[in-house]
């Protein structure tokens, strides 16, 4: 439980620093960890249906889309999706491409009452490189961690 409660608390001091609206910030590397050793971890890949076919999925994320595709539209069902789909007690952690959708989706649930919301820095497929590409620096599927296509 040591390496749990270590990773948490360096996701909630990232949390303090960046003066983020919900409980942590984690890497990709520490987000798996984490749902590897909490009970009842759920990630949430908010990104949209077109990604998850086109670019990958990720076994075992709950996929909720956080704006619509192709209209990108705010999905103004999402908080009523993840409360179908989570208990409010879990702890929650929110994937996109590169960290801005779940940034938002874990603002929002946070403020819905859902207590402990993480988003996973960097996302699926990191930060654009010099050439503006996604893929080559950091995210989850960089850092070698499970997905499939």
């Amino acid at each position: 439980m040591g390496k749990l409660t270590d990773l948490l608390k360096l996701a909630q001091a990232r949390a303090s620093e960046l003066a983020l609206p919900y409980a942590g910030a984690l890497t990709p590397q520490e987000a798996h960890e984490v749902w590897q050793l909490a009970p009842g971890a759920k990630l949430i890949d908010v990104r949209t249906r077109a990604e998850w076919d086109w670019v990958g999925r990720i076994p075992g994320a709950i996929e909720i889309e956080w704006l619509s595709y192709p209209d990108n539209r705010p999905n103004t069902h999402f908080l009523a999706q993840l409360k179908q789909q989570v208990d409010r007690e879990a702890l929650l952690m929110f994937i996109c491409r590169s960290g801005m959708r779940s940034h938002n989706a874990a603002a929002l649930a946070s403020e819905a009452a859902h207590l402990e919301c993480y988003n996973v820095l960097e996302g699926f497929e990191g930060d654009k490189d010099a050439n503006g590409q996604r893929g080559k620096v950091g995210g989850w599927r960089r850092a070698g961690l499970p997905w499939r296509s």
